[in-house]
């Protein structure tokens, strides 16, 4: 499964914080997610991301 941040993210970091083996912050302040695939051991923490994230900024391709 794949994860990605979109434009309305705004760059909380709980993402980060939370889950730093799929999600980074970057130089700009935003989060993005730093891998192509999510490993089955990081899809639980990767949905409760996206689930928390205060301005549904996390979407994901299933």
């Amino acid at each position: 499964m794949k994860y990605f941040v979109n434009d309305s993210c705004i760059g909380c970091g709980l993402c980060a914080m939370g889950c730093p083996e799929v999600f980074k912050m970057t130089d700009a302040g935003v989060a993005i997610a730093s891998k192509e695939e999510v490993s089955v051991d990081e899809v639980d923490a990767a949905a409760q991301m996206q689930s928390g994230c205060p301005v549904n900024a996390i979407e994901n391709d299933d």
